[in-house]
């Protein structure tokens, strides 16, 4: 007698929210934690390498003498980003910017709380409710770094509100909150030759692309570019 096919097990709805920009949904499959938007998928608790790397490579390019660097994360995601960032010493402050209550709620109170409790009492950590693109064209802040992780990459936004940002102005906004010599790190899905372009562009220098090998398809990237001094 054959065995029966293994049959896979659907995802588990844990919480559904309408949102300020549509509805975002929690759901775990298997031993994962997904984090749905609109009905996209944005990330999952997986693995980690490409948003560890986005942190790394803006560290990395920063100039050695800037001392206790300040970083702008745009997205709250799994809470990747912050954690690793929180993990080394080197950062003054950790401001994460995250536009959907629902997200901030889950990391604080809800499942994704074990991923991302230490960082959260990190005292240099501080979480901004508010929409990415609005805080980089209305903030007075400024930071030596911008490690922006809101979307799937450059050409496949969560929300036709993002496009923009990843066009001259919306970039031009980017380097406005930078200090002179601050990076700025854009993750992606896939590598976009056409963004490195836009990036020079818009006048940053020193870009380049990072990319981590994933299973199956083309792999994640990390677009850098430099604010020039």
């Amino acid at each position: 007698m054959s065995a029966p096919y293994d049959i896979p097990e659907p995802p588990e709805i844990l919480d559904r929210r309408e949102g300020p920009y549509g509805e975002v949904v929690l759901r775990r499959h298997g031993g994962l934690l997904q984090i749905i938007a609109n009905g996209c998928f944005l990330m999952d608790t997986s693995d980690g390498r490409s948003e560890r790397l986005l942190v790394d490579a803006a560290l990395a390019a920063l100039d050695a003498r800037v001392t206790g660097p300040r970083v702008l994360i745009g997205g709250l995601g799994v809470g990747f980003s912050l954690a690793h960032a929180a993990g080394q010493s080197r950062w003054g402050r950790i401001t994460v910017v995250e536009r959907e209550p629902a997200v901030v709620e889950w990391h604080r109170t809800g499942p994704l709380a074990g991923l991302s409790a230490r960082a959260l009492a990190d005292p240099r950590t501080e979480i901004v409710e508010t929409d990415l693109v609005a805080y980089v064209h209305e903030t007075c802040d400024t930071f030596d770094a911008l490690c922006l992780d809101i979307d799937n990459g450059p050409g496949w936004t969560v929300t036709e509100d993002n496009g923009g940002l990843y066009a001259h102005a919306g970039l031009t906004a980017c380097a406005r909150v930078l200090n002179p010599g601050g990076v700025l790190a854009v993750w992606s899905a896939r590598p976009s030759p056409e963004f490195e372009g836009t990036l020079r562009n818009a006048g940053f220098r020193q870009v380049r692309t990072e990319e981590i090998p994933v299973a199956r398809g083309v792999p994640d990237a990390v677009h850098i570019g430099v604010r020039p001094g």
